[in-house]
Order: C-alpha cells, then sequence, then structure tokens
C-alpha cells in the first residue's frame, strides 16, 4: 500500500517535471522568436531609412532662389547677392537635407552610410574654397584693404572640424557661419552701407577659378587611380606614398622613378562620391558667377566656356541605377564608374583652364 502511494506520488512529480520543462522550452523559444522578430523589424527599418538619407538633394534654381530670398527678406539684389545666396543655400541643403549632416554621427544608421559624408565632404570642399575667396578676394578692393568682419567669421566656422559630434557640434558651427552670411547679405543689399562692397573684377573671379582647377585635377587623378596607373616621379627615388594614400610599388626608369598609384578597393566609392559632392556644389557656384560676373564674363568672350563648364558638371550628377561603384578594368566587360566621373571631371577641368586664359587677357 505505501510503495503504491510511493509510486503514485513519483509519478505525478515527473508529470509536472515534464511541464515545467515543457513551458521553459515553449517560453525560451518564443522569447528568441520574439527577440529575432525584433531585430530583423529594427534593421529592415534602419536599411528603409538608410536609402532615404542616402538620396542626393536635388538641383535648386540658382536664379528664383536669389528672388526668392531677397523678396522674404526685403532686400535689393545687388552685384554678389546671388553667389553669396547661392552658398548660403548650398550650405543649408547639407545641414537639412534628408537625414541632415551625417558625417558626425555615432548610430545607426547614418554611422554605416559612408557614401553620403562622402558626398558631404565634396560639398563642403567648395564650401570651404567660396567663403575664403570671398573673404580674400571678391569683398576686398586690393590687397592692403580691411577684410570684411562677417566674412571673418564665416570662413573659419566653415572650416570647423567636420566629424564633430558634441561641444561643440559641427552642426551648430556651420549655423553661425551661415548667420555671418546673412549679416553680410543685409549690409551688402543696403545702399546706405557703402563701406561693404563685393568686387566682381576678373582678377578676383581668376583667383577663385585658380582653387577650384587644383581641386578637380586632384580629383580627376584619384578617380583615375581606380584602375592603377603608373606615373614618373622625377623628384624622388624612394619609396612614397600613391594619392589615394596607399604605397606605391616604384621602380627606377630611364628617365625617371615609376610608381603604381592605385585606389584601394575600400575607398573608391568614397572617391567616386566626394566627386560627385563637388561637381553639385560648384555647378551652383558656377551659376552664380554667372550672373554676378555677368559683365566681366561677356567682356572676356568667356560665357560659353562658363556654360561648357556648368554642363560639364551636371553631367557628373546623372542618376545612378547601379546599387554600387563598379570598378571594371578600362575596357573590360563591367562599366568603371570611376573612369567616367573622371572623364567629366577633367573636361570641366579643361574648359576651366582655358576659362582662366580668358579672364587672363587685356
Amino acid at each position: 500500500m505505501l510503495n503504491w502511494k510511493k509510486r503514485s506520488r513519483d509519478t505525478r512529480d515527473q508529470v509536472n517535471d515534464s511541464v515545467d520543462d515543457v513551458k521553459s522550452y515553449l517560453g525560451g523559444i518564443w522569447f528568441s522568436r520574439t527577440l529575432l522578430t525584433v531585430v530583423a523589424v529594427y534593421l529592415i527599418v534602419t536599411i528603409i531609412i538608410g536609402w532615404y538619407w542616402s538620396q542626393e538633394p536635388e538641383f535648386f534654381s540658382v536664379q528664383e532662389h536669389t528672388q526668392h530670398s531677397a523678396d522674404k527678406a526685403q532686400h535689393s539684389i545687388v552685384t554678389g547677392y546671388t553667389t553669396v545666396v547661392t552658398l548660403k543655400q548650398v550650405a543649408t541643403t547639407l545641414l537639412d537635407k534628408p537625414g541632415g549632416y551625417l558625417t558626425n554621427d555615432i548610430a545607426p544608421p547614418g554611422i554605416w552610410l559612408d557614401n553620403t559624408p562622402s558626398w558631404e565632404y565634396g560639398v563642403l570642399v567648395q564650401m570651404r574654397d567660396l567663403s575664403r575667396a570671398l573673404r580674400k578676394d571678391f569683398a576686398r578692393s586690393q590687397s592692403q584693404s580691411t577684410e570684411d568682419p562677417d566674412l571673418a567669421k564665416a570662413e573659419p566656422r566653415f572650416n570647423f572640424d567636420n566629424k564633430s559630434w558634441v561641444l561643440p557640434a559641427t552642426e551648430d558651427e556651420y549655423r553661425l557661419g551661415i548667420k555671418s552670411l546673412d549679416r553680410y547679405l543685409a549690409r551688402l543689399s543696403d545702399p546706405e552701407k557703402t563701406n561693404t562692397q563685393f568686387y566682381a573684377r576678373a582678377d578676383n573671379l581668376n583667383n577663385w577659378l585658380g582653387d577650384v582647377a587644383t581641386r578637380l585635377g586632384s580629383l580627376s587623378q584619384r578617380l583615375s587611380a581606380s584602375v592603377g596607373k603608373a606615373r614618373l616621379n622625377m623628384d624622388s627615388n624612394q619609396e612614397e606614398t600613391s594619392l589615394s594614400g596607399a604605397p606605391s610599388v616604384m621602380s627606377n626608369g630611364k628617365d625617371g622613378v615609376e610608381e603604381i598609384v592605385k585606389t584601394p578597393w575600400l575607398q573608391i566609392d568614397n572617391v567616386f562620391y566626394e566627386a560627385r559632392g563637388q561637381a553639385w556644389a560648384l555647378s551652383h557656384f558656377l551659376r552664380a558667377i554667372e550672373i554676378d560676373f555677368a559683365d566681366v564674363i561677356a567682356k572676356k568672350n568667356a560665357t560659353v566656356s562658363v556654360r561648357q563648364i556648368i554642363r560639364e558638371l551636371e553631367a557628373a550628377q546623372e542618376p545612378l541605377w547601379s546599387p554600387m561603384i563598379l570598378n571594371g578594368d578600362g575596357y573590360g566587360v563591367l562599366a568603371n564608374h570611376s573612369l567616367v566621373m573622371a572623364n567629366y571631371i577633367s573636361r570641366a577641368n579643361a574648359a576651366i583652364i582655358e576659362l582662366r586664359q580668358l579672364l587672363s587677357q587685356g
């Protein structure tokens, strides 16, 4: 009798243990599935947001935006107004595009997007060059004249560290630079502020175009290095670093040192999108320059040259249908997007060199 009761109790204990094991097992499966579902949903959402943030801003009409800005601020459009307003709008677009400014992001999906920060850096390079030209040349009558106080504040703001997340954040510094441009615009359009000027002279324009030509020439070389090419270095017989940051393979040639320059595979798309960013910003700046320097350009018979440069830069902004930047050989089966971009950049650079020659003529 006692043995029977003991066996019954043991049987119930075994059943209870089995039920607990089943509950524990089912609970573990439910938790795992829930966790996987949450992770999958998070990844899908971040991928969609990342795709949206990766869209490049559209072109805006320089002339229409200038007129709208002048009407809104009740300013009169004077020489130089279009150039400064365009610089301001490019900077605003850099900060307020979908996703905002991403270069200094420290969380997904922004931290996963390397192409957009490269595009932003390309835009920033041209912004910095133009803000320096405004401070150094366009707003000064001669080299001994006093620089404009607001432009003197705007330039270092735009040259602030582009990867600073906080204390201060990069976006805050750039917005302070935009406010300095606003103050300069208010004084420039005020007929009573005679000490605020914009000098649309051929020599000033030529100086800025010199910086542009240097930038485009460097970009063209870096883009062409996607497939690797031999280059003669007449000044060195030692191992050097290539344009892309990778060590160059060098050999002694008859007339100098030959080095093989090739962009690292992981940097090819970065260089490509940096070029697109520079081309996007520069095409807007040149449209503004065409308006503010219209008399100078017409007198030098350079209108066609300016428009040709703009056309080449805008052609570099054609939609990219490939999901990735292809890096085929020059005459291989696959396309090479870097070489296509280098073609447009080189042609724009050649037209700028021709334009500078026209501006230098008496």
